[in-house]
């Protein structure tokens, strides 16, 4: 009787663990959302900055999500990119942008890429940029005090303003509405192996946030 109570438990509970085999025990990932699929902890390796002291919780997800983007460039754009539109409620963008289309058929093609780690020397150099940009309203990347000019770190450097929310970021930069080159694209999807991120307030468009990425 006690086997076949024990047989019949696990028939039953079985349908429960096929539903949830791909929700991880760790933290809710930021793109849970668009597909629950993404709590899987399988994805958790691209949480690079995860235990970084000197970078806050939406610096900490600018990461993770780049790297989500670098690493499974298709499973985003089906999941994130697919939903986007009708989510966020900028519904135009999927009919209107042709930067939002050509990001969508970018990352269909693209091959997975290797993910960023955070490096303290590339995030002291955004976080200078972003904190004296902020302050004097300034957009661009030209190093405009001797402090920053020294702590300058990066081969590559993207900065975005007027967003705060980390998933808003990131993909202001990879849609890179508007900018016929798609340099803030190019240089999120390069080879970098390194990144510092800084969120800081800007006097001109509420937020600024730098992306400073190294070989």
């Amino acid at each position: 009787m006690k086997t076949f109570f024990t047989v019949f438990l696990l028939i039953c509970t079985a349908p429960l663990f096929s539903q949830t085999r791909y929700i991880s025990t760790a933290a809710v990932s930021p793109l849970a959302s668009y597909s629950p699929v993404w709590n899987d902890i399988k994805y958790s390796n691209c949480n690079t900055a995860v235990n970084t002291s000197w970078l806050n919780s939406d610096e900490k997800d600018i990461i993770y999500i780049l790297n989500l983007v670098r690493a499974h460039p298709t499973f985003f754009a089906r999941s994130v990119l697919k939903n986007y539109p009708s989510l966020s409620g900028k519904g135009y963008l999927a009919e209107d942008s042709f930067y939002f289309i050509s990001l969508v058929k970018t990352l269909e093609k693209m091959e997975p890429m290797n993910i960023v780690y955070p490096d303290k020397d590339c995030f002291e150099s955004a976080k200078c940029h972003a904190y004296n940009s902020g302050i004097t309203g300034y957009v661009g990347h030209e190093r405009k005090t001797t402090a920053c000019k020294t702590r300058k770190h990066y081969y590559g450097e993207c900065a975005d303003y007027g967003h705060s929310d980390p998933l808003e970021i990131v993909l202001s930069l990879l849609i890179d509405e508007g900018i016929p080159s798609l340099g803030h694209r190019l240089v999120c999807l390069s080879s970098y192996a390194k990144i510092g991120v800084s969120i800081q307030p800007h006097s001109r468009y509420g937020s600024n946030a730098v992306l400073d990425f190294y070989y």
